[in-house]
């Protein structure tokens, strides 16, 4: 089984035209999650925390990956796609080469709440065709290992089914478990990925019985195995758990873009100045 390597604590940040998030990782932490760069937390109650959203801005050389647990954001980008995600959904877009979006939260009642997270894209596929797929909450399929156990399979494969978004450079798995009071669950993980998991309700051990319960707004990354554990005591514990394959490669990161070098980047940025950053739309 894998150990605990690390535990990251929210931090709260301001990002977008004025959004209040609480950021598990993101640049100050590179590359100790690769393939993954950046993960946000936005749960609010207060209208004033999000509603300025995040408008038209660029994207290139990553994936961004957005799951609503409650509430609604309106989606629109240069490729012409627009939408609503709504509680349950996921937003599963591909940068690549370039693509221009907004993401407007709604007001709504009672909570807003939702993750993003930013995986990178190898250097043979930064500049690949930008791509966006919207999956419908009754999409992702739920399944039970045993009666303690449930799982939303978003991406990846769990006891032979399969999410539904697929074909991802990172061969990532993004899985929303739920785990039932005074319950084991062991999950197999491929040894050569990075794993790591983000507690969002409950509370549980993720390395043995001895090892103090891990609470909401904490993030776990795993040290290498081919297995995680996870034990619950009187109380459920409901998680993301997240893996995918390092890229391995030189990081040139400035805001929205992610690129290999330096020269890359002042492209990019030089490229969205001058209006020909849209590559393929």
């Amino acid at each position: 089984m894998r150990r605990v390597r690390k535990i990251l604590k929210a931090k709260p940040v301001i990002e977008g035209a004025g959004v209040r998030l609480k950021r598990l990782f993101g640049k100050p932490e590179l590359p100790l999650l690769d393939p993954f760069l950046l993960l946000d937390d936005f749960h609010s109650n207060d209208p004033d925390d999000y509603l300025a959203g995040f408008p038209m801005h660029p994207h290139r050389g990553i994936e961004t990956i957005t799951y609503i647990l409650h509430g609604e954001v309106a989606h629109r980008d240069s490729m012409g796609n627009r939408g609503v995600i709504q509680s349950g959904d996921v937003q599963w877009m591909t940068a690549g080469g370039g693509i221009i979006h907004e993401e407007m939260p709604k007001r709504t009642e009672g909570t807003l709440w939702g993750f993003q997270l930013w995986a990178n894209l190898p250097a043979s596929h930064k500049m690949m065709a930008p791509r966006y797929q919207n999956i419908k909450a009754g999409e992702i399929p739920c399944v039970s290992p045993n009666t303690d156990v449930s799982i939303k399979v978003i991406c990846g494969e769990v006891g032979g089914v399969r999410g539904p978004v697929q074909g991802i450079v990172s061969r990532p798995e993004y899985l929303d478990i739920t785990i039932h009071p005074n319950a084991v669950y062991e999950h197999a993980t491929e040894k050569d990925c990075t794993v790591f998991a983000y507690v969002i309700e409950g509370s549980g051990s993720f390395e043995g019985e001895d090892h103090p319960p891990i609470l909401p707004e904490n993030l776990i990354l795993f040290a290498y195995g081919s297995g995680i554990r996870v034990r619950t005591a009187e109380e459920p514990v409901r998680f993301l758990l997240i893996s995918g394959q390092a890229v391995r490669e030189q990081i040139a990161w400035s805001g929205p873009i992610v690129m290999n070098t330096r020269d890359e980047l002042e492209t990019a940025f030089e490229e969205y100045r001058l209006g020909t950053f849209l590559r393929h739309n």
